[in-house]
């Protein structure tokens, strides 16, 4: 589909290590910490915003992804299918279309106008509170969220992003005792690994943030490939820094300003949609504090 083309994701070779490059610089160091007030205005728009001009988008992306999804699996005739497209693609341009002219209309709206639980058990809102106070959150007190780092630590390995990542031999290599040709497809199972008792005991179907608490190696016990929330590697998520630091900032505000509680109606129920994402919505009733 077009709107995938030949980004980050899929690029090979030298594309791919130009766009690596022009993408690193936007999403580490520096660049990062200049965007962090826009994170936080962002968090407030967000919040503010989603059920009216945000929903509609989301929602248009969700169809977009379902669409994506269902023509992966179709069986697709050479030569044909470059004379007439299918009802799906054409649909899927419609959709594409509107999701365009829905967030070139939230921009130029933006450019006009230059938005707990009741026992903190992990202590997170008194580190929130200790670094930041009332305050936004800032660069200096988001590298200091141990606590915070630990349950989101957690939080990914339980539920990675993604429950498997693909990669390409670009020529025959030994995995162990394993010799594996030139251009054959791997299928890495992300999830699997997040399960392995050896590795996380137990009690690794529970959620503990706890594990993180004296680094990733030494939770791994020095397997770091056990934990792939965002890839590893060259071809590591470019924006795994961005995501993380976002959630930082968004649960550091949320804490400043509200308790929560589970709602009575909570259902436990992920759903693998090209993500992982909750299937029923965050499902939790804020109290104002």
């Amino acid at each position: 589909m077009k709107i995938l083309g030949n980004g980050l994701g899929l690029a090979e070779g030298e594309h791919w290590a130009k766009l690596r490059k022009v993408a690193n610089h936007a999403f580490h160091g520096e660049s990062l910490k200049n965007m962090i007030p826009d994170m936080v205005a962002s968090v407030e728009t967000d919040a503010a915003k989603q059920l009216l001009e945000g929903k509609n988008i989301f929602d248009m992306l969700n169809k977009l992804c379902s669409l994506l999804f269902k023509n992966s699996y179709k069986i697709r005739l050479p030569g044909i299918s470059k004379l007439f497209k299918t009802s799906d693609e054409i649909e899927g341009d419609k959709v594409e279309k509107e999701i365009r002219n829905n967030i070139l209309e939230i921009v130029q709206k933006r450019e006009k106008k230059a938005v707990t639980e009741k026992e903190d058990s992990f202590g997170t809102r008194k580190e929130v509170l200790q670094l930041f106070g009332k305050q936004n959150p800032n660069p200096d007190g988001i590298a200091k969220l141990k606590t915070m780092n630990m349950i989101i630590n957690e939080a990914l390995r339980l539920y990675p992003p993604v429950i498997q990542l693909s990669r390409k031999t670009g020529r025959e290599v030994r995995l162990g005792k394993l010799v594996v040709p030139a251009n054959v497809q791997l299928v890495i199972p992300t999830v699997a690994f997040t399960m392995i008792p050896q590795i996380w005991g137990q009690d690794a179907q529970l959620f503990k943030p706890e594990r993180f608490s004296e680094g990733l190696a030494k939770a791994t016990k020095d397997n770091m490939a056990a934990f792939l929330p965002f890839g590893m590697g060259p071809r590591i998520c470019v924006g795994f820094n961005f995501a993380t630091t976002k959630a930082k900032i968004a649960l550091s505000m949320i804490l400043q300003r509200h308790s929560f509680t589970l709602s009575p109606g909570y259902v436990h129920s992920p759903l693998h949609f090209l993500t992982v994402r909750p299937q029923h919505g965050v499902q939790v009733i804020l109290h104002s504090l």
